[in-house]
This record gives C-alpha cells, sequence and structure tokens, in this order.
C-alpha cells in the first residue's frame, strides 16, 4: 500500500480522523474507550462568564483533572481546595479508584502535595521547559 505523511492545513480538522480508528482499537481492547467528563465553572454572581474552574475526565477507573484555575484576584483563598474537593467527591461517586494530573515547576505542584497527590513521574529539560510532574491520589472506594 503506498502511503502519504503531509502536513495537515487544520490541526483541529484533523483530530477526529487520526482518533477514531485509535478509539476503535481501545474499544475492541478493553471496551468502552470514551471517558466521560465533567467541569465545575467559577462565576460571578449574576453573570455566566466563566472565569475560572476546573475540567476533568473519567476513563478506566481513573479520573485526569485537565484543567484547574482560579480567577487571578481570587488566588489563595480557597477556591482550588474547594474545586478538587468536589471533583474528588464527583470521582468517588463514579467508582475512580485514583485522581491523576500533570502541572509544571512554576505552577501547583506543593499545592497538589497539600491535597495528597504525590508525584509518579517527572519530565525534565532546560527552559523554557520546566520539570512538568505527575502526580497522583489513590481513592478510597465508594
Amino acid at each position: 500500500m503506498d502511503l502519504l505523511i503531509g502536513r495537515a492545513a487544520a490541526p483541529d480538522d484533523a483530530y477526529m480522523p487520526i482518533w477514531a480508528p485509535l478509539l476503535a482499537f481501545n474499544q475492541q481492547a478493553v471496551g468502552n474507550a470514551q471517558g466521560e467528563p465533567f467541569a465545575l465553572t467559577i462565576t460571578a454572581p449574576n453573570d455566566d462568564k466563566v472565569l475560572g474552574g476546573l475540567w476533568a475526565l473519567s476513563l478506566w477507573g481513573s479520573f485526569y483533572i485537565g484543567l484547574v484555575v482560579a480567577p487571578e484576584g481570587a488566588r489563595g483563598q480557597g477556591l482550588g481546595t474547594q474545586l478538587m474537593a468536589q471533583a474528588q467527591a464527583e470521582a468517588v461517586a463514579r467508582g475512580c479508584r485514583s485522581m491523576w494530573l500533570d502541572t509544571y515547576a512554576f505552577q501547583a505542584r506543593a499545592f497538589y502535595e497539600r491535597l495528597g497527590f504525590s508525584v509518579f513521574g517527572q519530565i525534565d529539560g532546560p527552559p523554557p521547559m520546566f520539570p512538568r510532574v505527575f502526580m497522583q491520589k489513590l481513592l478510597p472506594e465508594s
């Protein structure tokens, strides 16, 4: 079979055609391979504009935290802790046995450690590639 490799003019449009065969392969191997998303938003009273929040995805008994952002003027006031507590409750309700995330050294490693997360992997590199750490927290059975 003759095949060509080319640069996609619209990378976002190429994502699903690339992902679909891998998703089908995964589903044949392990069943449902579609993650279930979860999000919490931070808004001002009487305003629907999203100022921050948390986005996560549960899949195969694990709960991946992809984004956690508190509005700049409200950082250090407990919003991140509240977001993570609600996310953990959702993860347990979904039957997940662990939560995991990744963060850079200049971001929130200490915050996640205070919440019981521990490092299970790290990618090192020269600036601007700050060390990137992968963290997990084991959850109680629901």
